[in-house]
């Protein structure tokens, strides 16, 4: 490899940097802003700002150099520039379409992690390449490489998940347990108190684990920390609790708000100053690696024991890469989705969940509940009634209907405070915990002894953590392999090698950015659906019966069109309505949840449309089924190769479906304007549907008799007909409750 290629490879790794800098934020930016946007406590710009401010402090608070790629994953001096250049273009590119994969599903992992394992898993296919050619043993191999890191970091993982959750866990129910769910109450006695521990674990948070390299912190403020850390700690409480409690006293501030946003400031800073070597570091490296060996008579030859040592970095680099961050904080649509599945997963609300519950999930939602039966059987009555008045949500109505987060302050504060905590303990103890990691589990850990979790959605939610959980482990293990495949592929294909990885790369991120729209695009319609506040409750019955017209109209539009695929035997046409079952099954359990909402908000004796309106649900289940029954099973007959339909069937469901989309559409439009298509109306065309049904089915069974339709085609002909004749019976019963509502509250 020349030079001049060599050259172009470093310019590469420059430009890969900006876009991995770009993709990591939106990955880590859950890390320092999901506890103050999943509670609210400011408007989204205000909180963004306060993050910016702390990632462009971060950059000041970092340690100077950039020596991600020389941290005992390999040892440099065994290898020589072009092959580093390699090395490092590898897990770049890795990288970036590691992460980009991660933020596309709205998934947390560790940049750390990612970096690491890419690092490994290209150096180890580096040095089986060099062993090979020098006709050595695999053995050889193991002087290459640091493997004891990879196990140091893979314990990382584990540990992080377990004490993360646990303590977040306890602090949380101790928080709760001291201040109810009504804390407003509880402010003056505790609010000193908790607002001086935060504070404290906050500030300590920041001196150790993001000012840890500092160049400008002095010397003494360091050695009070690390000799006398005790005396430090209790000093700096008594300083913040008559800070707090003043605060508290006299000027009556919830101190719940600014724990939250200096916790916010501190995340984000912290970010900054330690995350930031796993976007730039392999690039400097490289840059360091191209400089060091053109420096010396033979470049391509000389081993690399430059990088062996300090690989410094430059002030100006690190303040244009700040700027980069806050960029894309604010601009990055994929942070948006990865904090969105941490908030659902410890969301205190009623809702739509986004995982599927398996029996794993299940099985430890089982374990638990017999475990807590357990505890209750041996823990004295008293004590029992004491926590149970304390945990009472109900007592606290007016505090929750407050509450516009999907989590209240409270608990927003304990994820912030035992973050920090823990995160600067490790540091101290020179423990491998993630940051991603732990903000992670202690949001989890809260969420799960704030009752968030209960019995309707543990399992659904317990689903979601260990999605995201066994997200972590493929990091590692996805970072390590494709790193080492794409390193082989630059190593042999040189210049035509990174060619077709960057053409790849560039396929891959463009199909994430057209996934991630659709994910976004569903996300927002379950956002129009999801009546996440309901105070009034006629307008909230209109809403959720125009939801229902969008939902009917919507399903007539993929009926038509799935059932015109069938006829034609296209697959890949039938495919996007098939997959479309999910979306309208998912929009009407939302629906119903805000029916449940509304019918817990007034009860049937206050309001006589209510007595009526529980119908609505079972009608709107019965719809999204019918729906999901026929495209199941006709994208089930064309995947089999079955038969096609007879082309007398065609034209007799093709009348059908002509007659039920008529009735899904008229009746969408009487949910809107009950002027248009009265309900009389759309029970003839119903009845003449039925009508019709009776007579096809004999030509049907006088078909059978002939053998002209044998079982399969028979089997999805039935299975059509009844379909459409539910879910037109279903319309018109839904149009009746419609109407019977609205003249019970006299609209």
């Amino acid at each position: 490899m020349s030079t001049t290629l060599l050259g172009i490879a470093v310019v590469i790794l420059a430009a890969v940097a900006i876009l991995d800098l770009v993709v990591g934020v939106g990955n880590d930016a859950v890390n320092f802003l999901n506890s103050s946007i999943g509670s609210k406590v400011a408007p989204r710009r205000t909180i963004l700002i306060i993050a910016s401010i702390g990632l462009f402090c971060g950059v000041f608070f970092a340690s100077g150099m950039m020596e991600v790629a020389r941290k005992g994953i390999f040892h440099p001096q065994l290898f020589t520039m072009p092959e580093l250049i390699i090395l490092f273009l590898a897990v770049m590119f890795t990288d970036l379409l590691v992460l980009d994969s991660f933020n596309t599903h709205g998934l947390p992992t560790s940049t750390t992690v990612s970096i690491v394992f890419e690092l490994l898993g290209a150096a180890v296919a580096l040095a089986i390449i060099k062993t090979y050619a020098t006709e050595g043993s695999l053995s050889d191999v193991e002087s290459f490489i640091n493997s004891g890191k990879a196990l140091t970091i893979i314990g990382g993982i584990l540990l992080s998940v377990v004490v993360a959750f646990i303590v977040g866990a306890i602090l949380q129910l101790f928080a709760r347990l001291l201040f109810t769910y009504d804390y407003s109450s509880e402010m003056k006695r505790f609010g000193g108190f908790w607002g001086a521990l935060s504070f404290t674990t906050i500030a300590l948070f920041i001196l150790i684990k993001a000012a840890k390299g500092a160049s400008f912190l002095p010397p003494e403020i360091k050695d009070l920390i690390q000799n006398s850390f005790i005396p430090f700690s209790l000093s700096l409480f008594a300083v913040f609790f008559i800070i707090s409690q003043g605060l508290i006293q006299f000027f009556r501030v919830n101190i719940f708000v600014p724990i939250i946003l200096v916790g916010t400031f501190s995340l984000a800073l912290a970010f900054a100053a330690n995350d930031l070597v796993n976007f730039i570091g392999v690039p400097l490296a490289g840059y360091h690696a191209y400089t060091a060996g053109m420096a010396s008579s033979s470049p391509l030859t000389i081993p690399m024991s430059a990088l062996a040592g300090k690989v410094p970095s430059n002030n100006l680099l690190l303040l244009i890469c700040g700027a980069i961050m806050v960029g894309a904080l604010w601009l990055s649509k994929k942070s948006q989705s990865v904090t969105d599945t941490e908030i659902k997963l410890s969301s205190q609300d009623d809702e739509a969940e986004s995982f599927q519950s398996f029996a794993l999930s299940r099985g430890i939602v089982r374990l638990t509940s017999s475990l807590f039966r357990m505890g209750q059987f041996i823990t004295p009555k008293p004590v029992q009634r004491f926590i149970g008045k304390r945990l009472n949500a109900d007592q606290s109505d007016e505090s929750l209907a407050s509450r516009t987060g999907s989590f209240d302050l409270l608990r927003a504060s304990t994820n912030l405070m035992v973050a920090s905590a823990l995160v600067s303990g490790a540091t101290t103890l020179k423990l491998p915990l993630s940051t991603t990691y732990v903000t992670f589990m202690v949001a989890m850990g809260t969420s799960f002894a704030d009752q968030a979790w209960g019995r309707d959605s543990a399992s659904n939610r317990i689903a979601g953590v260990l999605t995201v959980i066994g997200g972590w482990f493929f990091t590692a293990f996805s970072a390590f392999s494709v790193a080492a495949i794409f390193c082989t592929v630059l190593y042999y294909g040189e210049a035509l090698g990174a060619a077709g990885l960057l053409a790849l790369g560039s396929m891959l991120l463009w199909q994430n950015h057209h996934k991630h729209g659709e994910l976004t695009e569903n996300r927002r319609e379950d956002k129009i659906y999801n009546l996440r506040r309901i105070t009034d409750v006629s307008s909230s019955k209109e809403i959720t019966f125009k939801q229902s017209a969008h939902l009917l109209n919507e399903m007539a539009n993929h009926l038509k069109l799935g059932l015109d695929a069938l006829y034609r035997e296209d697959i890949s046409e039938l495919k996007p309505h098939f997959r479309a079952r999910k979306r309208f099954h998912r929009w009407a359990s939302i629906i119903v949840a805000n029916i449940f909402k509304v019918l817990r908000l007034q009860h049937a004796e206050q309001s006589p449309g209510t007595q009526n309106y529980w119908r609505a649900n079972l009608v709107l289940q019965e719809v999204s089924e019918s729906y999901r029954d026929l495209m199941r099973r006709s994208f089930r007959h064309l995947i089999e190769h079955h038969k096609p339909l007879l082309p007398s069937q065609i034209v007799e469901i093709r009348e059908l479906e002509n007659r039920t989309i008529a009735i899904l559409a008229h009746s969408s439009e009487h949910l809107i304007d009950d002027s248009v298509h009265s309900l009389a109306t759309i029970q003839k065309e119903y009845e003449a549907l039925s009508q019709e049904i009776e007579q096809l089915a004999a030509k049907q069974v006088k078909r059978i008799h002939d053998g002209e339709s044998k079982t399969r085609l028979s089997i999805l002909y039935f299975g059509i007909v009844n379909n459409l004749r539910r879910m037109s019976q279903e319309c018109v019963n839904l149009v009746e409750v419609f109407n019977e509502t609205s003249q019970a509250e006299g609209t």
